[in-house]
């Protein structure tokens, strides 16, 4: 049994027992999360959404993604500017796909 939820600007794949990361979401560590914005549930695909479906989801910790590096240059004029981004995210495990 398998869901396309979108949550972040973003669609994942998800079944039971995955876990993921996704944009940050307000929430404590052990929280419960409904994602109501199923997209698709078990070959089903809605209109935009699948009526009556959800996916209950419990947050597994609140982090941040791994580093990315913003290096900025332009040659022969001595400009170079280095930069990084950690973004927030929230790692939640999949429970059950109602």
């Amino acid at each position: 049994m398998y869901a396309v939820i979108r949550t972040g600007g973003k669609q994942y794949k998800v079944t039971t027992g995955d876990v993921i990361k996704i944009e940050k979401i307000a929430g404590e560590e052990g929280g419960k999360v409904v994602f109501g914005e199923v997209l698709a549930k078990d070959g089903v695909v809605g209109t935009p959404l699948v009526a009556g479906a959800s996916v209950n989801a419990t947050i597994v910790k609140q982090a941040k993604a791994d580093k990315v590096v913003v290096f900025k240059k332009k040659r022969r004029q001595n400009y170079r500017r280095k930069n990084g981004h950690r973004q927030n995210i929230t790692i939640v495990k999949i429970g059950e796909i109602a």
